[in-house]
């Protein structure tokens, strides 16, 4: 099965993200905020925004090395099959119905002649560093094996009694203090996201969303109060993001204001590996 198609950014339409931009409303942001209400608010919130640009980025095609075997013969017997199934199905006549089985063996035995044709000329082409490789589809992957522990039986109790052992209960939680939005904090400003996005290259790794900064760089510009009406919320109430997330938040680290509470793991709106507050320098 083929991988799913990734987003070419390249060919982001910017005109219509531009028209959905002025239609994008975040979430009411909550009366009371909690740790847990505020890291579900933003990541609803950054999950709508990169549906939002991902549904205007076309796919990009499969790599023609995903099937090395195929040829423009079974592309046309696939053609062919196909327009007889859909004309089997309008009308299921005993005469289009041979017609269709006859094409399907035709059409499913080319592709396993054209399997072995390649498998064939692989082997014959093998080279010291592909050999292993041709082993391992020869013979297929080594069962799962499962270490030997006391008390476990099967491989469920041995994952329970690793899992016990590396991870343990967490204690009870301690009481939960509802934040208070500080009195001095001064409301982030596009321009500091402006000098945030500027100090990263568009070709450099983007985040666990996977879009580039040229696309974050270019939404910015296109709706200059996006990002500060998801950002602002979190650094008005002391709440980052862990560093390990990499969202664009995290670039905006080092920016003066009040002591910062970590916010459990959540969503995707992506851009580098450090951790949260940062834009006055």
């Amino acid at each position: 099965m083929l991988p799913r198609p990734t987003p070419h950014w390249a060919l982001l339409a910017f005109q219509a993200v531009g028209q959905a931009l002025d239609d994008f409303t975040s979430l009411p942001f909550p009366a009371r905020p909690t740790p847990n209400s505020l890291s579900k608010w933003f990541n609803i919130s950054s999950t709508r925004l990169t549906l939002l640009l991902t549904s205007h980025a076309p796919g990009r095609r499969p790599c023609p090395r995903s099937k090395p075997w195929w040829s423009p013969r079974l592309s046309s017997l696939k053609r062919e099959y196909h327009m007889f199934a859909r004309m089997s199905g309008l009308d299921p006549s005993h005469l289009n119905w041979s017609n269709v089985k006859s094409l399907r063996r035709t059409y499913f035995k080319a592709i396993a002649w054209a399997k072995q044709a390649h498998w064939s000329d692989f082997l014959l082409s093998a080279t010291l560093h592909s050999l292993w490789t041709a082993k391992r589809f020869a013979f297929g992957h080594l069962p799962q094996r499962f270490p030997d522990l006391p008390g476990a039986t099967d491989p469920s109790e041995v994952a329970e009694k690793l899992l016990h052992h590396f991870s343990p209960p967490k204690p009870p939680p301690h009481r939960l203090h509802l934040p208070i939005r500080h009195g001095n904090y001064t409301a982030l400003t596009s321009e500091e996201i402006s000098r945030a996005l500027a100090k990263y290259s568009n070709t450099s790794a983007p985040g666990p969303n996977h879009i580039p900064y040229l696309v974050w760089k270019s939404v910015h510009r296109l709706k200059p109060s996006l990002l500060p009406s998801l950002l602002d919320p979190l650094l008005a109430h002391g709440f980052t993001l862990p560093p390990s997330k990499g969202h664009l938040v995290s670039s905006l680290t080092n920016r003066a204001s009040p002591p910062t509470t970590h916010l459990p793991p959540s969503g995707s709106l992506s851009s580098s590996g450090r951790s949260p507050r940062s834009l006055k320098e």
